[in-house]
């Protein structure tokens, strides 16, 4: 099997427990938004991370941490900006959240070019 394969059923794997672990804690907690909360992209990125330690050293996850970091920081004000279009303006959410993408861009080009 090669190696891609191999890390792609290891990302799988260790990102679905986490997402169940999540689910499983949400079903014991109020409010039900916390699996959703910790669903899908944490439970990734902690995988690909347990796994670029380990394949190619703490120094490259390091990197790694940092541009997910930033990402999700461009995220934030992509949302945010998201957000407050719809509440005063009031347009379709599909218009709205595809003629802001260029600010999740726009931000995310500026922090790597601050990074580098």
């Amino acid at each position: 099997m090669s190696h891609e394969i191999t890390e792609s059923l290891a990302r799988f794997v260790i990102g679905g427990t986490i997402v169940s672990f999540f689910a499983v804690l949400a079903e014991m907690f109020r409010p039900k938004t916390f699996a959703g909360l910790f669903g899908a992209a944490p439970s990734i990125a902690l995988a690909t991370l347990g796994l670029t330690i380990a394949s190619r050293g703490p120094n490259y996850a390091a990197t790694e941490a940092r541009s997910m970091i930033l990402g999700a920081i461009a995220f934030l004000c992509y949302a945010a900006a998201t957000t407050w279009f719809l509440w005063r303006y009031k347009p379709p959410a599909l218009t709205a959240t595809l003629s802001l993408l260029p600010i999740w861009f726009g931000v995310s080009f500026a922090l790597w070019l601050v990074i580098r």
